[in-house]
């Protein structure tokens, strides 16, 4: 009775992506020319949890070695991306600027080392320069900084929807609402229960982001021990008016918070890491607290009245770096998960590299001259010796 038609079925897919979160949406983006294309949402509305709350850039410095090969993959889609994809520019001008106090130079000394051969504009700077570039910074608390001159702002939104309409002018569907209450596969097909009614697809793919174990348990495979974390963020006016929209964004360089010019206001997080389960994650008014206590330590800003904060989700896998790959125990099921605070800014190299994975095609060439390497992403570095 399994293979008989109910009115709640709908039809086979190549591709059965789990999410339309950026990761999702950037996968099915570069699937859809490859065959079928189903991508399922939970909620109501794609990217609710994670994406839709991201306070986006993009900087090569940011994220370390094995995110950086990812993150320079992108930047020619997000800096000239393909025709039609969005009628707004998906990139703005920021830089990105690093500071380290007096105790703190051996890890901004480290950093500079390790990242500089990969993104060579980056630029050791001293206390006062670093003043000069930002004046609300404390003379005290900045003893040098590195600076990214080609840091941008990201716009979440014209990247993500660019992504879901292309997947549809490529013939790709979007169901949303559609939670997931079972996988089976048989005879080398999943069949997938849903609230949106029951789904047939050749492979899933996990992009199930928080829920990303959540969807191998259900598939009946191992999970990987993936983390989701809370990310909180405030956002207030400048006592003394406008905040002059040239200043970089601002981060500390054991990354304890960073901030930056939002819309004539200061954005500001505490970088927290909060072991969350996966939920609608709210913000806790500890963490606006210590939010406002760094910055007012690290600057001249005080935060009197916030205006809204927010929290999300950066879900992370063990070793901190993104999972891309099939499971090396259960046939046509991939993962694509834990970009942690990097998924925006690496999402057109990730979704590259999960197509030509997903397919059976090598890396493409350019990401692999960048030293992509499948096994440095595979799941199997988790599960093989589990």
């Amino acid at each position: 009775m399994a293979d008989v038609m109910t009115s709640t079925d709908h039809p086979p897919t190549d591709f059965l992506i789990v999410g339309a979160g950026m990761a999702g949406a950037s996968a099915a983006y570069f699937l859809a020319p490859h065959g079928s294309v189903t991508v399922l949402e939970a909620e109501a509305m794609p990217g609710y949890h994670t994406t839709g709350r991201s306070a986006a850039f993009f900087a090569e410095s940011y994220g370390g070695p094995r995110i950086q090969p990812l993150t320079t993959g992108s930047k020619d889609f997000f800096f000239t991306p393909p025709a039609g994809f969005s009628d707004l520019p998906l990139v703005g001008g920021r830089g990105a600027l690093y500071i380290a106090r007096q105790s703190q130079l051996h890890t901004l000394e480290r950093f500079l080392e390790t990242l500089q051969p990969m993104v060579p504009a980056l630029r050791r700077i001293d206390g006062a320069q670093a003043v000069a570039s930002v004046p609300v910074l404390r003379a005290d608390h900045v003893a040098a900084a590195v600076q990214d001159p080609d840091c941008r702002d990201l716009d979440v939104a014209a990247i993500h929807q660019g992504f879901l309409r292309g997947m549809k002018a490529a013939g790709g569907r979007l169901v949303t609402d559609a939670r997931l209450t079972g996988l089976d596969r048989h005879a080398g097909r999943w069949t997938v229960h849903t609230t949106q009614g029951r789904f047939a697809a050749e492979t899933i793919v996990n992009c199930g982001g928080a829920w990303g174990d959540e969807v191998a348990r259900l598939a009946g495979a191992r999970p990987l021990g993936l983390t989701p974390l809370r990310r909180t963020i405030i956002l207030f006016p400048w006592r003394d008016g406008q905040v002059p929209d040239d200043w970089p964004l601002v981060l500390d360089i054991d990354e304890a918070f960073y901030f930056k010019p939002e819309t004539g206001r200061i954005l500001a997080s505490p970088a927290d890491e909060t072991p969350m389960p996966a939920c609608d994650v709210q913000p806790d008014e500890m963490d606006v607290a210590i939010t406002v206590d760094r910055l007012e330590r690290a600057t001249h800003l005080t935060a009197g009245r916030i205006e809204s904060k927010w929290a999300g989700l950066r879900t992370f896998s063990p070793d901190r770096v993104p999972v891309v790959g099939f499971d090396p125990d259960v046939a046509g099921f991939f993962w694509c998960v834990g970009q942690g605070g990097y998924g925006i800014q690496t999402a057109p190299a990730m979704g590259r590299l999960t197509a030509a994975l997903a397919t059976g095609a090598d890396v493409p060439a350019d990401l692999a001259a960048l030293g992509v390497r499948p096994r440095s992403y595979s799941p199997a570095r988790f599960l093989a010796s589990a």
